[in-house]
């Protein structure tokens, strides 16, 4: 269920196109560019978007509930566009079927590239955009993610990018956004890279999003761990973070260690090895995936089943509490049909 004191709606802000970095309609200069601003919002980063996409949907219900009491509205945006700024690369040469994209969340306040980053960008035709403002201290709904969505839109409509090669990254905590980003969004992001920071999906942290949004994660989008083998808490994380992606049916999975690595952001030799990996996706197994998939459905009925009954035999208090399992483990797999079940069962 959703806690109240955990939405923190936060302004993003990106400024005016027309700077000497990048030019509204047009490819712009190569080269590194700092305290870049935008103009252009997208739907996918409204807050109610963000909501369906990354909430589960009792808390969704929670959230709408909680606003109509208070008499308050959601804002369409959480982002006042004048006052972000952006760090961007852009590679010298443009890749015959255009760039691919890295959106990079960082663990720290500024929009920097990491070191020798640069050249692995070039080698690959990769552009690199991250917000200032945006690390670990920052508010992951009211900031980190919108400001995330909101690099994307703005570099894919300003160069010629590469549907299939838009990709999420991070570092540490900035990982740990990226990987709510890659799973709520798989429509937008390919493919991830989680460098030292990841978790399991399908809990109260990390809800599984819609159903649609769910078999398009687990059926086009591909993982790269890639952690310092000395970084012996993150690699545990990662463990566990792939046993609970192949649970719920991923499978275009990879872990890759870094040799003499501490927790450091990935060096370009690690850099180079996850952005190859990304362009080699595996193809789905069908048979695997749908044999996974009928497995939890399976299990949502027997769990969907044991509430109707309690509802029918009047135990609301017991149907409350499973109705919260079944939200927490299931998420946006068990919608609508929990939702429907949440009007009669939440508190009035």
């Amino acid at each position: 269920m959703l806690s109240m004191r955990g939405i923190a709606w936060v302004v993003a802000a990106l400024g005016a196109c027309g700077t000497a970095a990048l030019a509204c309609g047009r490819d712009a200069a190569a080269g590194t560019f700092t305290d870049v601003a935008f103009t252009d919002y997208s739907s996918l980063s409204s807050n109610a978007e963000l909501a369906r996409r990354l909430f589960s949907p009792l808390a969704a219900v929670q959230l709408a509930r909680a606003l109509t009491e208070s008499r308050k509205t959601l804002s369409e945006q959480s982002i006042d566009l004048s006052e972000e700024k952006f760090g961007v690369y852009v590679p010298a040469l443009r890749p015959p079927r255009g760039y691919a994209l890295l959106v990079f969340v960082p663990p720290w306040s500024d929009a920097k590239l990491p070191r020798g980053w640069s050249s692995v960008l070039d080698q690959y035709g990769v552009i690199f955009v991250s917000a200032t403002r945006s690390g670990n201290d920052a508010s992951v709904l009211g900031r980190r993610e919108p400001l995330a969505l909101l690099a994307e839109q703005n570099i894919v409509r300003r160069y010629p990018v590469d549907p299939e090669r838009v990709y999420i990254a991070g570092f540490s905590g900035g990982s740990r956004v990226a990987m709510r980003l890659a799973l709520g969004y798989p429509d937008v992001f390919r493919g991830a890279i989680l460098n030292a920071g990841s978790d399991p999906i399908g809990g109260a942290d990390i809800p599984l999003p819609p159903r649609d949004l769910m078999f398009r994660f687990q059926s086009s989008t591909r993982l790269v761990y890639v952690t310092g083998d000395r970084d012996f808490p993150h690699l545990r994380e990662d463990t566990a973070s792939i046993t609970s992606m192949r649970r719920w049916c991923v499978f275009d999975v990879e872990g890759q260690v870094t040799l003499l690595a501490g927790h450091a952001v990935a060096d370009p030799g690690a850099l180079s090895r996850a952005l190859e990996a990304l362009q080699d996706p595996s193809r789905p197994d069908t048979d695997r995936l749908m044999a996974c998939r009928s497995a939890i459905e399976k299990d949502l009925a027997t769990a969907m089943q044991q509430l109707e009954s309690l509802i029918a035999n009047g135990e609301h208090d017991a149907a409350q509490t499973r109705l919260g399992e079944i939200d927490r483990r299931f998420g946006g797999l068990a919608a609508p049909r929990s939702v429907e079940l949440a009007r009669d069962l939440l508190p009035k």
